[in-house]
């Protein structure tokens, strides 16, 4: 194999590679950003969900009683 047509398929590789880098790295930024949005709002609903049981009257939140058994 000639050395310069070695050098072109060696060329498009790499070229190909950086191109596939820089998608999985869109990827993962935008993932990221999904991800600390999701995060935000589930302690929102657990925040909501802990007032929510402590104003229905028995002082103590679900999560933070003894089951039964106990």
């Amino acid at each position: 194999m000639p050395v310069m047509s070695s050098n072109h398929a060696l060329e498009e590789r790499i070229a190909h590679l950086e191109r596939e880098l820089s998608d999985l790295s869109d990827v993962v930024s935008r993932q990221e950003t999904e991800i600390s949005t999701l995060l935000r709002r589930v302690r929102l609903l657990l925040e909501r969900e802990a007032e929510r049981e402590t104003s229905d009257g028995d002082g103590v939140p679900l999560a933070d009683q003894k089951p039964p058994h106990w």
